[in-house]
Formats: C-alpha cells, structure tokens, sequence
C-alpha cells in the first residue's frame, strides 16, 4: 500500500470470516507459533513498540498465548484471538514508555523491518527490497500520527485486512464504532500522508 491509498472498501471490511479462516482449537502452541510469529511481530511494530522492545513483547505474547491456548474454542478466528492478546500487550507497553520515557514511542523502523514486511524473499532483486523498507518506513511514520485506537482499526483494517467482524470482537464494540472509527483513522492518516508530501516537497532542490 502506497502512502494515501485505501485498498479497502466498507464493503470488503464487513465480509464475514470465511470458515476455512478459523484455527482449530487442537492447534498446538508450535503450530501458532510457527503459524503467526511474524502477523504478531508486524502488529507489535506497527502499533507502536519500538524495535528494541518488540522481541520482549513478543515474548509476553506467546508467554500468554502458551498459558491460554487451551481456551480457544474456535469461535473466532486464530488472529483475532492472537491480536485481542497481543494489542493488550502492547497497551500496557505504551502506558509504560509513556510513564517513564515519552520520547521513546516515536522510534523508527530499522533495516530488521524488511524482514517483516509481508512477500519480502530473500531472492528478491535490491530495489524491490529498499521499496519494501522505503513503504514501510513511510507507514510506520505515518501511523504514528494516530492516537491509539484509531491505529489499532487502521492496522487490522488497512494492513492486515481483518473484516469489521473480527475488530469488533477484539475491541468489544459493534460494527457501526468500528465503521466510524475506520473512517476518522483514515482521514487522520490521509491528512498525515499530505502533511509529508508537502514536507519532501519543500526538500526537494
């Protein structure tokens, strides 16, 4: 996705969960792991865990992941139950870095970014690479201009595509405040993506 774009429509956010979707609750804990280690990473970044903290949060992820795995039923699906979790996590986190040292939960993206970022190969040509790490930089500092929970629903939403179903169980609300929050989060993050186009216009010889 490309700064100031909307891949998604209201209509593909309210798609239900397809049933092929759900986890089945006999998942083992190695199976989640290995299954969603780097859809929790991602979301630990882009919500606004500093590099040097995600792999700590992570951790207190799959720690809580591990002690409760065994009340997933299946209801939902597995990253909705993951994303419940881990945005618990980074909250906390933030409430944290906020309390002792605020300046640290403006951190940028690191070069160990593009190995996170979704269809990077290890084969892939140098270029196509830097374009990876350029969008997500661009991303990751564009979010950082919405407040808390209107990040959390422009991430599920925009970057990992979860349907308006899912946030709605993860935030406890209907999906008419997740439709109202999707659309002010947009509007902030476009709003954000002109601010930075007029700011590399100005550098721009």
């Amino acid at each position: 996705m490309t700064a100031g774009s909307s891949p998604l429509s209201f209509d593909a956010v309210s798609t239900p969960v397809a049933p092929a979707a759900l986890a089945s609750p006999a998942a083992t804990f190695e199976e989640v792991y290995d299954t969603h280690v780097d859809f929790v990473w991602r979301s630990i970044r882009r919500l606004g865990v500093d590099e040097a903290s995600s792999d700590d949060a992570l951790q207190q992820v799959f720690l809580v992941v591990h002690r409760r795995l065994c009340e997933f039923s299946g209801a939902s699906s597995m990253r909705t139950w993951l994303f419940g979790i881990l945005l618990r996590v980074v909250r906390e986190h933030r409430r944290s870095v906020r309390r002792k040292s605020p300046h640290l939960l403006r951190g940028a993206p690191t070069e160990d970014d593009l190995a996170r970022v979704p269809d990077a190969s290890p084969t892939a040509n140098p270029e196509a690479q830097l374009s990876r790490a350029d969008a997500s930089r661009i991303i990751n500092e564009l979010l950082e201009s919405l407040d808390d929970e209107k990040r959390a629903v422009f991430v599920m939403v925009e970057l990992e595509e979860m349907t308006a179903v899912e946030i709605s169980q993860v935030l406890g609300m209907d999906q008419k405040a997740v439709y109202s929050r999707l659309r002010a989060a947009r509007t902030d993050f476009e709003r954000a993506a002109a601010a930075m186009r007029r700011r590399d216009l100005g550098r721009t010889p």
